[in-house]
């Protein structure tokens, strides 16, 4: 059979700060936030505060634009997202409403817009933390999925209010939320349509770390980001991700990936650096890249063009 042609992937410019990014809805600061340039922390904060960070096309669009950049910048390790103000995110805002792009698509061209943002987080090797630093509804909830690490607000109300809304779950979380929490909580969730403080029983799977100062959320989300900053390789730990997400289904080929993956990573620089720098007892300095140092048969599933993923056009910074 004949394969299917696919779209050359988009390039992308690296800018050397990302403060100057042309974005709208959301904010983006290096860490500390008075460097001039890009750190291996990146603090993405939802700035919407007025509407309680809602969710707009606009805010799509922005994450659509830096994530792909945060991807193949070697300069970021990691990327913190949070909101401004009292909340993290109150879902989809309603004021603009559910059809608001004008002329109404067939439905097997629509894309759904919380999924391209989604898809922006989880197609990104750098880890995601999500300081929830207040309440969090709808899609303010499932954007977070994507993301590796959850930190919430004890007494600060999340839920996945969908079905109080008349409407199904979005974002890809019929996807990740069973797979994350398991589906009888992930039932329970979405059939209720309740809100929680975070430090419920029935949240516990979902959030890894619960603050009781709502202050500390972001600071912790941070202290977190820096650890992994400093001491993680980006590939392995990516690799490490998409080993979990895109395993097969059996234990036996999963024991022939694994045993491939491992294999190549035994030769790999990363691994030569994290030994060397254990014995030197000294922090790594992990430099491998997939486009350099990852595996021949990367990626070892076959991928659906929901968009291609992005390359990079500049030299590296």
């Amino acid at each position: 059979m004949p394969s299917i042609p696919r779209a050359d992937p988009p390039l992308v410019d690296i800018p050397e700060s990302y403060k100057s990014l042309p974005v709208q809805h959301i904010k983006i600061s290096h860490y500390p936030e008075d460097a001039p340039t890009a750190t291996p922390v990146i603090v993405v904060t939802l700035n919407r505060p007025k509407q309680r960070n809602a969710f707009t096309l606009q805010m799509m669009k922005d994450f659509e634009l830096c994530y792909p950049m945060f991807d193949l910048d070697e300069r970021v390790k990691a990327i913190v997202l949070t909101g401004s103000g009292d909340a993290f995110c109150a879902g989809a805002d309603l004021d603009i409403g559910f059809n608001s792009g004008g002329e109404r698509e067939r439905l097997v061209d629509h894309r759904d817009s919380g999924g391209r943002l989604n898809l922006a987080i989880f197609r990104c090797r750098k880890p995601t933390i999500v300081a929830l630093n207040g309440p969090a509804v709808g899609l303010g909830m499932t954007m977070t999925l994507a993301a590796t690490i959850r930190i919430a607000h004890a007494s600060s109300k999340y839920g996945f209010v969908f079905a109080r809304r008349g409407i199904t779950m979005e974002s890809n979380s019929s996807y990740l939320l069973p797979r994350l929490i398991g589906y009888s909580n992930a039932m329970y969730l979405l059939s209720t349509g309740d809100v929680f403080r975070g430090d419920s029983k029935y949240l516990a799977q979902l959030f890894q770390e619960v603050i009781e100062d709502k202050q500390e959320v972001l600071n912790r989300a941070l202290q977190l980001a820096s650890n992994i900053a400093e001491n993680v390789s980006v590939m392995a730990s990516y690799l490490n991700r998409e080993l979990m997400w895109r395993g097969p289904p059996s234990i036996e080929e999963t024991h022939l990936l694994d045993s491939a993956v491992l294999y190549h990573m035994f030769a790999n620089r990363d691994c030569a650096e994290g030994v060397k720098s254990f014995f030197e007892k000294r922090k790594p300095k992990f430099e491998a890249t997939l486009e350099k140092d990852g595996p021949p048969f990367f990626p070892w599933w076959t991928e659906v063009d929901t968009g291609s993923r992005a390359k990079r056009a500049g030299p590296k910074l």
